[in-house]
């Protein structure tokens, strides 16, 4: 039987690794003013963890999940949404930035997902979305050996159930209408058979290569 995107979401954790919030944090710091007034709708939050990383940078920190998990801050505004099947009970035009941090790949309808965040976006804000990258060099050894991608092997299944690669992010971006569509990498990537890291240099390579996790990076059109 398939599992419920509530059963996917608890076993996630709901947090993700400190590489993939530093890369988020980068995109932000890059895109946000010093006096800005932004609102950051963190859609997928989980614990809220990626508050620690971006909320000195934001005006406002909301937070969109399934459920409301333990460690979520009693002090951040709270929207409760099943991802999987419909809208969010917010406006549209919400916010400046509608970020979903390693949750796409949870869901069973990317493109319905994208949309939504494209939705919530103000005009000339940012939507961004972080995903397991399936060209880094851990992933394509672990699918020339095992025939799967490495976030979606049988240890992961199901809480992992839709792999993109960068193409399919440019392309249901495009359709969304999002301008100024871009990838940023971690630069974080652990060696295969082990569990340890290649060194940042390694990046300096290929940063598709030794990054285990990707970031769509496109702008809400005016």
């Amino acid at each position: 039987m398939a599992s419920t995107v509530e059963q996917r979401a608890l076993q996630s954790l709901g947090t993700s690794g400190s590489a993939i919030y530093d890369m988020v944090r980068r995109i932000v710091s890059e895109r946000v003013s010093p006096s800005s007034t932004a609102k950051l709708l963190d859609v997928g939050c989980g614990t809220g963890n990626m508050f620690k990383f971006v909320g000195d940078l934001v005006q406002s920190y909301e937070g969109v999940d399934v459920l409301r998990y333990d460690g979520f801050p009693s002090e951040l505004v709270f929207h409760q949404l099943d991802l999987d099947s419909g809208k969010a009970n917010l406006t549209d035009k919400y916010a400046d930035f509608v970020i979903a941090v390693e949750t796409i790949e949870h869901l069973e309808n990317p493109r319905a997902f994208l949309r939504e965040l494209a939705r919530l976006c103000k005009p000339n804000g940012w939507v961004i979305v972080t995903t397991p990258n399936q060209l880094s060099l851990l992933s394509k050894l672990t699918l020339l050996l095992k025939n799967q991608f490495n976030a979606f092997t049988d240890t992961s299944y199901p809480a992992h159930i839709t792999a993109l690669l960068e193409i399919d992010l440019r392309r249901i971006a495009a359709e969304c209408k999002l301008k100024n569509v871009s990838i940023s990498y971690t630069c974080s990537s652990r060696i295969p058979g082990t569990s340890l890291h290649w060194p940042r240099l390694a990046c300096k390579l290929s940063k598709r290569l030794f990054s285990d996790n990707i970031s769509l990076i496109s702008q809400s059109p005016q």
